[in-house]
């Protein structure tokens, strides 16, 4: 049974029933059995689907917005965002997958050759709580345009988000069978990435979970994808239009209640300008309001869990016992929920807990450099590698961003994923690439095709 606590009240929400190893079997099979014909399907039908999925979410705006308030927190108006930002995700690959996957022709010795891309089969998706709906569009739109076929393990504290995806493709008239609903027990999830009609893996969330993924995977020779945890830098350098920097690292830091892996984590700032940075960032972190997620006033809502929160608290505890001076928040509140309060760390150094795990939450941490060469090397000196963002004149930035240790780089801008783009991390942020071009790439098989010798 998949029990749902409301983060909101503390209260139970609902429960779900979870699928037993045959049921379970029983809906791989299916996907598996699908795939015959919609691997056959062209692109101008599976994108018709999926553009009849998108225009349902963004009709459904707010009822689908509204399981993930419930579930896991997220403020309505950030969940509406996250709505029609999964809509735009499947009207992308719909509009794009086609030339992406295009035939290459290659010169080699033969008449023609080339390289094409086919489907796998049914691709398992392992999906975290804190994006319920993009993070199941980013997974599904590039994999369902590929031809392959898709098998949903959502979270199990979010299963009425699950349900609703897989319901939205139903509602869309997608063929039976291509785009599943697993909700499994965490335990039998091995035994899904093990089956023999599964033919890749896609998971996102901690570095420790995909590392266990990732051997299972291997073990039955399968490709998987891992987006995992950040400790993301942001380095702000003596050059930086400060007002801005503080105004899109705050924002990046408490996008939803800071459960982010690629919100900002570790602000690193150049002394001379560190002063005043924490000044402008401290001044728009206490004018955050928190509370119910449902009010569209609401900034910042509650951490998905009870056991989330407690970590968090640990981290914050064992960071100020470090040395840390706390300048906002860092205590728990009393009362209903799993509210944890915007906090900002100063006086951080890269050795302190809140800079050596990732912390999943409302709390921003300061870290002072010398110049930019000491900031570069504080930002790389993580076993993450996920996003990062540059604050400096351009040119500089764009210098530096060959130097960080990281899949992504913003300069002088908001560090957040995009349906064109690709995403991903290294190190022990992940393997492979989501979303853009390069992410519609890892389900396929790159198949190359020498057709007779050339005609002397």
């Amino acid at each position: 049974m998949l029990r749902v606590i409301n983060p909101t009240s503390g209260q139970l929400l609902h429960e779900y029933p979870a699928l037993d190893r045959d049921s379970m079997n029983v809906r791989i099979d299916g996907a598996n059995r699908a795939f015959a014909d919609w691997r056959q399907r062209s692109f101008t039908e599976r994108a018709d689907i999926l553009h009849r999925v998108a225009a349902l979410l963004r009709a459904e705006e707010v009822e689908l917005a509204r399981h993930m308030t419930d579930e896991m927190g997220k403020p309505m108006k950030e969940a509406r965002g996250e709505v029609l930002k999964a809509a735009w995700c499947a009207e992308h690959y719909a509009g794009h997958a086609e030339t992406y996957l295009k035939p290459v022709s290659l010169a080699s010795d033969a008449s023609h050759s080339y390289v094409q891309h086919l489907p796998l089969g049914p691709v398992l998706g392992i999906l975290p709580w804190n994006a319920p709906f993009w993070l199941a569009f980013r997974f599904c739109a590039p994999a369902l345009m590929a031809g392959n076929t898709c098998l949903l393990k959502h979270d199990p504290h979010v299963p009425a988000c699950a349900e609703a995806i897989t319901d939205l493709f139903v509602r869309a008239g997608a063929p039976k069978g291509i785009m599943q609903n697993l909700p499994l027990e965490t335990p039998d999830v091995e035994a899904a990435i093990r089956h023999p009609a599964v033919r890749a893996v896609s998971f996102t969330g901690s570095s420790a979970g995909g590392s266990k993924v990732a051997a299972m995977a291997a073990s039955e020779i399968k490709p998987a994808v891992l987006e995992l945890g950040g400790s993301d830098p942001a380095i702000v350098l003596a050059d930086a239009d400060l007002e801005q920097a503080a105004d899109l690292i705050g924002f990046s830091r408490i996008i939803n209640a800071g459960q982010s892996c690629i919100a900002a984590k570790r602000i690193i700032v150049e002394a001379s300008v560190h002063d005043r940075f924490v000044e402008l960032l401290k001044a728009r972190l206490e004018k955050l309001n928190q509370g119910d997620p449902a009010d569209p006033e609401t900034d910042i809502g509650p951490i998905a869990r009870e056991n989330l929160r407690d970590e968090l608290a640990r981290q914050v505890d064992d960071t100020i016992a470090a040395g840390a001076r706390c300048l906002l928040g860092g205590q728990v509140p009393e009362g209903p929920g799993f509210f944890y309060p915007v906090t900002l760390l100063v006086d951080v150094t890269n050795d302190m807990t809140a800079c050596r795990e990732e912390t999943f939450g409302p709390v921003a941490v300061v870290l002072k450099a010398d110049n930019a060469e000491h900031a570069l090397a504080l930002a790389n000196d993580s076993e993450y590698g996920l996003a990062s963002s540059i604050w400096t004149e351009q040119s500089r930035g764009e210098a530096m961003a060959r130097e960080i240790e990281a899949g992504q780089v913003v300069v002088n801008g908001l560090v957040k994923t995009d349906p064109r783009l690709p995403s991903g991390g290294i190190k022990r942020s992940g393997l492979g690439r989501e979303l853009g071009p390069h992410g519609i790439l890892e389900f396929v098989n790159i198949q190359q095709v020498w057709v007779g010798p050339k005609q002397e």
